[in-house]
C-alpha cells in the first residue's frame, strides 16, 4: 500500500490514534488504498463518486478514520433511527429527509459560518440508485459558504480513494456541475451501470 497522505495543519482532525489504527486495518482488509491530496484549508466541500452501493459507505467512512479526518456528511434520514442513530451522528452524519423540500443548501451554508473548520462531504448523485445527472446542492453549499470544492473518487477498478482536483465554484453553476459529472465519468463504482 501507498503512502497515506500528508495532511495539512489547518485541516480539521479527529485526533484519534486508535481511530486511524482501526481505519487503516479495515482498508487494509478490504485491499483499499488512499491516494492524491487533500489542500491544506480549514473548511472544504468533498464531493465523492460514485455512489452505487452501500459498500461505498464503509469505504469512505474506513478513510475518513484512517486519515484522521473531521468530516461531516450528509445521509438518508432512515439511517439515523435507533439503534444507529448515535453512533451515525457521533461519526460526523447529518439526517436529510429527501422527501421534504427544507433547506438543506441554506442550513449547509449557515454551518460552514458558525465554525471555524469543517469539511462536509456529499454524493453528488444523491442516491444510491441511477440518476441521470448530477445534484447541484453541493455546487451551492461551497460557493454560499466560499469554499472549494475537492473531488474524491471512488474507484473499484484500482480500489483507491483518490482525492483531487479541488476548484472554487464560479458563477455557472451548471458548468461546474457538468464538468463534475465528466471527471466521474471514467470512474469505475461498484455497480457501475448505476453511475451517471
Amino acid at each position: 500500500m501507498s503512502a497515506w497522505p500528508v495532511l495539512g495543519d489547518q485541516i480539521p482532525l479527529r485526533g484519534s490514534a486508535p481511530g486511524r489504527a482501526f481505519g487503516r486495518a479495515v482498508l487494509r482488509v478490504l485491499g483499499w488504498r488512499v491516494g492524491g491530496e487533500i489542500p491544506n484549508l480549514p473548511k472544504l466541500v468533498i464531493a465523492v463518486a460514485p455512489h452505487t452501493s452501500n459498500w461505498d459507505f464503509v469505504v469512505g467512512i474506513a478513510v475518513m478514520f484512517a486519515l484522521d479526518l473531521r468530516i461531516g456528511f450528509l445521509g438518508k434520514h432512515t439511517l439515523f433511527r435507533w439503534p444507529f442513530g448515535g453512533i451515525m451522528r457521533w461519526i460526523g452524519g447529518i439526517p436529510v429527509d429527501r422527501a421534504s423540500h427544507h433547506g438543506v443548501v441554506g442550513d449547509s451554508i449557515a454551518a460552514f459560518s458558525q465554525v471555524e473548520r469543517r469539511i462536509l462531504a456529499i454524493a453528488p448523485e444523491g442516491t444510491r440508485r441511477q440518476v441521470t445527472h448530477f445534484k447541484s446542492g453541493f455546487l451551492q453549499i461551497a460557493r454560499g459558504a466560499g469554499v472549494p470544492v475537492l473531488l474524491a473518487s471512488l474507484d473499484y477498478a484500482a480500489r483507491c480513494v483518490r482525492f483531487g482536483p479541488s476548484f472554487t465554484p464560479g458563477e455557472d453553476v451548471e458548468a461546474d456541475r457538468r464538468r463534475t459529472e465528466a471527471f466521474f465519468a471514467t470512474v469505475r463504482g461498484k455497480r457501475p451501470r448505476q453511475s451517471a
